[in-house]
């Protein structure tokens, strides 16, 4: 069986419900259950190729692709995995924060869909930061002193699942490392919420107020995309085009949200 990775930079906010409503935050994301980090369920990115296949392709060959409720398709569509947090600074632009264990993850998903380069995983202690600079570095309301820059191997394993060449330069200067402890905090307490409403049209007061819970911009994530065959996995390539390499995933797309710039690792061209 083939498996290809698809990297998937959030361009816009990002809802992918949704999960159990706790405190005051109505619709939180949906959460992995051992890790608590926020995920993009399968069912719902399959969901989202399925749709833009149906324009590209016959019927039939979409049927064949991504299956029918009696049959199974050739695709096996992954969960889409957190692996970059974009946290505010205080100090400096945001930076792209991940950690030990999404690194080892990331490492051995690139093994099973035959990628390389596969970063090493660091070792890193609490109150401390893999990043570019010295001193500290606030996150938040939050400080950590500097050791040292993020590993090269891992930075190159990064731009691959980045479409923009501007972005991915960034990617050197604004990567940061935290300990596993450290980043569980931003994951679970640092997303961004938006107080929704609805208004009565006749008198413009609030008929609804409800608060939801959203992956930032520059959010990056990525799924392992499994293939009876190769061709299946040709569908990939033929689904995002040099000049339309982008999908809407998740709620809100009538307010704009829920749009990833994709790229497959694997695949040539398709740079923005």
């Amino acid at each position: 069986m083939k498996t290809a990775m698809l990297g998937l930079l959030a361009e816009t906010p990002i809802h992918p419900g949704s999960g159990r409503s706790l405190g005051v935050v109505d619709l939180p994301v949906a959460r992995e259950a051992a890790t608590d980090y926020p995920v993009l369920v399968g069912s719902s990115l399959k969901g989202a190729l399925c749709d833009r296949a149906t324009s590209r392709f016959p019927e039939g060959r979409v049927k064949e692709i991504f299956g029918e409720p009696d049959r199974a398709g050739e695709l096996f569509i992954g969960d889409a995995r957190l692996l970059l947090l974009p946290v505010r600074s205080l100090t400096s632009s945001y930076r792209w924060t991940t950690c030990p264990y999404l690194i080892e993850r990331f490492s051995r998903d690139l093994a099973r869909a035959g990628l390389t380069p596969r970063p090493a995983v660091p070792e890193i202690g609490q109150g401390k930061v893999m990043t570019a600079g010295n001193g500290v570095l606030f996150l938040e309301e939050r400080q950590f002193e500097i050791t040292g820059a993020p590993p090269d191997d891992l930075i190159t394993a990064l731009e691959t699942l980045v479409l923009h060449a501007e972005t991915r330069k960034r990617l050197a200067c604004q990567a940061a490392i935290l300990a596993d402890e450290d980043f569980a905090w931003f994951a679970s307490c640092g997303l961004p919420i938006q107080a929704r409403n609805v208004l009565d049209d006749e008198t413009k007061t609030s008929d609804n107020l409800w608060y939801e819970e959203s992956l930032p911009p520059d959010t990056l994530m990525y799924s392992l995309i499994s293939a009876r065959s190769d061709s299946a996995l040709d569908v990939l390539s033929a689904l995002f085009p040099p000049d339309s390499p982008y999908i809407q995933v998740g709620g809100n797309e009538t307010v704009g949200q829920g749009w990833f710039a994709v790229r497959l690792p694997n695949a040539q061209g398709g740079e923005a």
